[in-house]
């Protein structure tokens, strides 16, 4: 909790204080306010971070007050304690989770408080760890953490997510890279894809709002029953919920502040019917999941169900996540990203689903979001699932976009109709 940590924990492998990176560390830092997270006056702010993020904590801290935030709690999370845990911990540990501060978080948004999350996490941290305590550990966490993702994937409230450069997610890019070096270019690409390095980095993330929001409007428009996926490794139909909204970019939670979820962000996405997905789709990017790298994913659907799971690494991590609840083996999201957006053409590979998402299409296993449905907000559980939406303890994205992926639309009288072509637009 803030007030609880000193920063000497950052100052290992921090870069040196110049005027150039400080700007646009305040920059982003005004960008997850003020353009992510929408904070209204009076409201109270729930801020989670690393041990690493002191500076871009201080300064959103610093944002959001002067934007009228009345309180802006921050959890601060250590991931070498965290470590400890599978390093030492007795085996009943592994299904236990700090409940009641998941509660705290809760209670905290139902009484109106806003939630940013600075994610910028080690992508091994836990690869060399058992899959089972691992497997077991996120379980725990998934189910204690329910009440708070329930009003956080319902967009009760407003919300966001930013990232924070850590010499080992630096690392783990740049593996070639001396670290102060590395630590430096993840910085560079943080600030460009999250256009916090630009003059006027507000205005440009109005303008690229808007242009999400035209593109959601022309799929909407189109009312495709479902979408065919084609390319090498991939042959898959993801059929849409009945009554499903395509959304991106920002949007206007329950409490009447506008919102955009995720900083940076490229994609529009849907909710898929939980039931009407068939066919074989391979991953086109590594997923870092939970501390453990995935990589090569080919997964096969039968009515809307996982039957087969293969990973070239990672596999035992992979078919832990899948066995969580029956919702886990089920798609609660589709989302479509150019092969040709920043991130993308980046040509960096991120390590970090937060980035790489909106790098390539992406489907996510578990949990719909219910914003996703026409009035989904007002519609009971039973109701959202009668539409095709899926529920799940997770909600896990990973990547099946490419230059080399074509994606039709298809109609409800089964016709094709070109959406992507090579990734593209068309």
């Amino acid at each position: 909790m803030s007030g609880m940590t000193s920063t000497t924990a950052f100052a290992k492998d921090a870069l040196p204080p110049s005027p150039d990176f400080a700007r646009k560390l305040d920059r982003l830092a005004e960008v997850a306010v003020r353009a992510g997270l929408g904070v209204a006056p009076g409201q109270e702010v729930v801020v989670t971070a690393t041990l690493d993020a002191v500076p871009l904590a201080r300064r959103i801290a610093e944002h959001a007050y002067r934007a009228g935030a009345s309180l802006v709690t921050t959890l601060f999370s250590d991931e070498q304690s965290a470590l400890l845990r599978f390093r030492h911990g007795s085996e009943s540990s592994f299904d236990i989770a700090p409940a009641w501060l998941y509660e705290g978080m809760a209670q905290a948004y139902r009484n109106g408080a806003a939630r940013l999350a600075i994610t910028g996490n080690d992508p091994s941290l836990l690869s060399g760890e058992n899959p089972d305590h691992v497997s077991r550990a996120n379980r725990a966490t998934s189910k204690a953490y329910r009440p708070a993702l329930e009003l956080i994937a319902g967009h009760a409230i407003n919300w966001t997510i930013v990232a924070n450069a850590t010499p080992e997610w630096a690392a783990a890019v740049f593996p070639a890279a001396p670290p102060p070096q590395a630590l430096a270019k993840l910085w560079d690409a943080i600030f460009a894809a999250s256009r916090a390095d630009l003059p006027d980095s507000l205005a440009a993330w109005k303008e690229h709002d808007a242009d999400l929001h035209a593109r959601a409007d022309r799929m909407n428009g189109r009312r495709y029953a479902a979408l065919h996926f084609r390319g090498p490794g991939t042959d898959l139909r993801v059929g849409l919920a009945d009554d499903h909204l395509w959304l991106g970019g920002g949007t206007m939670a329950r409490n009447g502040r506008y919102c955009i979820p995720n900083i940076p962000t490229e994609e529009i996405f849907t909710t898929p019917h939980k039931d009407r997905v068939d066919g074989r789709v391979t991953s086109t990017k590594p997923l870092s999941h939970q501390g453990t790298l995935i990589e090569e994913i080919s997964v096969r659907f039968e009515g809307g169900k996982v039957v087969e799971a293969h990973a070239a690494r990672g596999e035992q991590v992979l078919q832990k996540m899948i066995e969580t609840d029956d919702g886990a083996r089920r798609l609660g999201e589709v989302a479509l990203v150019p092969a040709s957006s920043p991130i993308a053409s980046s040509g960096l590979l991120f390590l970090n689903t937060l980035f790489d998402e909106n790098a390539a299409c992406h489907i996510a296993l578990g949990q719909a979001y219910s914003t996703c449905i026409r009035q989904g907000d007002n519609l009971k559980a039973e109701e959202l699932t009668a539409r095709g939406a899926n529920s799940s303890l997770i909600h896990v994205d990973w990547m099946i976009g490419s230059n080399r992926i074509d994606v039709d639309g298809v109609t409800a009288a089964g016709a094709l109709e070109p959406v992507m072509r090579a990734g593209e637009w068309v």
